[in-house]
């Protein structure tokens, strides 16, 4: 099982493979998506 954090992600999205870029994006979605805070 691949590390899910969003640093590991952020190194996968440098590489070649196009399947582990699009883990690695969706990854990132979800840490922004669960990170958002609406500051008015």
């Amino acid at each position: 099982m691949e590390k899910n954090d969003l640093a590991s992600a952020m190194r996968r999205l440098k590489s070649p493979n196009k399947k582990t870029r699009d883990r690695a994006k969706k990854i990132i979605r979800l840490h922004k998506k669960k990170n958002r805070t609406n500051h008015g």
